[in-house]
């Protein structure tokens, strides 16, 4: 026995006459080494299983072992596979490893679903024999790993590869198959001709005293120098032959094309990170000036805003859903702000909260902070914003659970669509009554807690002093002509309720009136109510969700809802959300450029 399970031969025979094993009650070895190990997959399972029974019936078979070959779906749109041997697997066997991150497209770009292919190659430096392959993706990992898999089993080099008709077609695979140019690079960098920097390398500080050179096709690292690829046509002014210089562009490939024009024009010391920004984090040691406007716009997408006082300072934005946070989030959030920032802790007209005067190089470390507490930054940019509520049922005047309300809204329209662009921002709030302390009606979508009163005329006997008259806090109820009339300008608050001692106002519908198309800011709008009185909240969380849908399908980049529904009539916003279909389908597969600057 080994680990727990039955050692065999290649024959899955044991160390017993006419006894074997096969399954995940066996030990099998691997391929590449040779090394015993347990392999509990199917794949391994059934093929074992038949080789024995060639075996068993005359036919005897031997089995050549496992190379841990594994795939994986890790979220919707991403997918994991490997196999062969790791890294330290290779290195620990006695192979002159050498490893290659690279990242390559899975198909023709301009396809819509088109994506990337994050992919490592370990290889044999003396031999150029495949030992492994890791790879990550949305699309088809799987077909990666199978041919990694031939490759390993019949012993291939890397040059094996160079020529190989692989199956080609603008939705399958790019003209030059990604696996093919994953093994051309790795050929580069075995030859020298490609000289770089691992992530793990890079991690490890490898890259320490190497001068940063931004090779994107815009400036996105702060404090290194940006080099326009373009207009590379000689030496870099101001930059010495011998310098170290740390290539870093996207992905690999534009610090490539540098590297081979530097060396070109006599440059020494130069090298490429491999994998570029998508798989780095790069930071520039005692960084000065300016952040690059990009860089700005996409730590202000994570909710980190900038002090204007400041270029490299920020105010990170902690979501607190409807205003409502738990004494422990209280502390982390102290916490992060006593570590990261100047321990001011601002609070937003959105109920959110902002950790104040953070700087650029700490941001990565207080949202990694946040989030290991379960808190989120973000509530900027084209999309649903986090929701506002008041303290609804909780307060004397409450008519509906606000916070429930607004947690399911936060729930399924600011987390559910946080990868939405919507033409611009997209803000919803709660209040519990017609007291309107929230400003339901200057918000995108207002919500707001409705009692009507049911008046039964038979009841009513005229008082002279009447309670309901006297309790209304607008005046809308009156005595006329002996009888109870509640006028049209009622707001339906419900503070008349129980006050007829009489029994004249007993009956109240409970709901929901609806504002669209409200704002605030430079330009401000008071949404109008929908003619409709919703009743559940299920009808209102579909109420919001076809608001949503609508604006996305029907808004202009740069205008608010309201201005949608100005452009369109209110009429006509208001039949389609009420009465007619919204394809849901068809408008999320819709292209949108979002237009908020903030």
């Amino acid at each position: 026995m080994m680990k727990g399970a039955i050692v065999v031969d290649g024959y899955q025979q044991t160390n017993l006459p006419d006894v074997y094993a096969a399954g995940d009650c066996a030990i099998v070895k691997n391929r590449i080494t040779g090394v015993r190990q347990w392999s509990a997959m199917g794949s391994t399972a059934n093929i074992t299983g038949r080789t024995l029974a060639k075996t068993i019936t005359g036919t005897p078979s031997v089995y050549e072992g496992c190379l841990g070959t594994g795939v994986v779906k890790l979220a919707k749109d991403l997918n994991a596979g490997r196999t062969g041997l790791s890294e330290q697997q290779a290195k620990d066997a006695g192979f002159r490893v050498v490893t290659v991150v690279c990242i390559l497209g899975d198909k023709a770009h301009y396809y819509p679903d088109a994506g990337d292919f994050v992919i490592k190659l370990i290889a044999d430096g003396d031999t150029g024999k495949l030992l492994g392959l890791q790879v990550l993706g949305s699309g088809a990992v799987d077909k990666m790993v199978d041919i990694a898999v031939v490759g390993i089993s019949a012993g291939l080099t890397l040059s094996d590869y160079d020529t190989m008709d692989l199956s080609y077609a603008p939705p399958f695979s790019t003209a030059i198959h990604p696996f093919v140019q994953a093994c051309y690079i790795l050929e580069n960098k075995i030859s020298g001709a490609f000289e770089t920097f691992t992530p793990a390398e890079y991690l490890s500080g490898a890259a320490k005293g190497y001068r940063v050179l931004d090779v994107q096709p815009e400036q996105k690292i702060f404090g290194a120098k940006w080099v326009d690829l373009g207009k590379v046509t000689g030496e870099l002014e101001g930059i010495g032959k011998e310098e170290k210089l740390l290539l870093v562009c996207a992905k690999g490939k534009r610090g490539y094309f540098l590297q081979n024009r530097l060396k070109h024009y006599g440059y020494t010391n130069t090298k490429v990170l491999e994998g570029g920004m998508t798989f780095n984090t790069v930071k520039v040691e005692n960084a000065e000036g300016k952040l690059p406007p990009t860089e700005i716009k996409r730590v202000k997408s994570l909710g980190c805003l900038q002090d204007k006082r400041y270029p490299d300072v920020f105010n990170v934005r902690v979501i607190t859903k409807n205003g409502k946070i738990s004494s422990a989030d209280h502390k982390a959030i102290a916490e992060a702000a006593e570590r990261f920032g100047s321990g001011e802790i601002t609070m937003t007209t959105r109920l959110t909260m902002e950790i104040q005067g953070v700087h650029y190089e700490n941001l990565d470390e207080t949202i990694a902070f946040l989030n290991e507490h379960n808190l989120l930054t973000g509530g900027t940019g084209s999309l649903v914003r986090p929701v506002v509520s008041c303290k609804g049922t909780t307060c004397q005047y409450g008519l509906i659970d606000t916070f429930g309300l607004s947690e399911k809204i936060h729930e399924r329209f600011y987390l559910g669509y946080h990868d939405v662009t919507l033409p611009h921002k997209f803000k919803i709030a709660v209040g519990g009554c017609p007291n309107n302390c929230v400003k339901p009606d200057l918000n995108d979508i207002g919500i707001v807690g409705q009692r009507v009163p049911v008046m039964n005329p038979d009841k009513c006997r005229g008082c002279k002093i009447c309670q309901v008259e006297k309790a209304c806090p607008i005046h809308a109820s009156t005595v006329e002509n002996g009888k109870l009339v509640i006028g049209a300008d009622c707001n339906n608050c419900g503070r008349c309720k129980g006050k007829c001692p009489f029994g004249a106002l007993t009956e109240y519908v409970e709901g929901y009136k609806v504002y669209i198309g409200g704002r605030w800011g430079k330009k401000i709008a008071s949404g109008i109510a929908l003619d409709r009185l919703f009743t559940s909240e299920e009808e209102v969380l579909d109420l919001v969700e076809r608001a949503i849908l609508f604006f996305r399908d029907e808004g202009i980049t740069g205008e608010r809802f309201s201005d949608t529904i100005s452009r369109l009539g209110f009429d006509y916003v208001q039949n389609k959300l009420l009465n007619e279909k919204i394809d849901k389908e068809t408008i999320m597969r819709k292209t949108v450029k979002g237009g908020a600057t903030c």
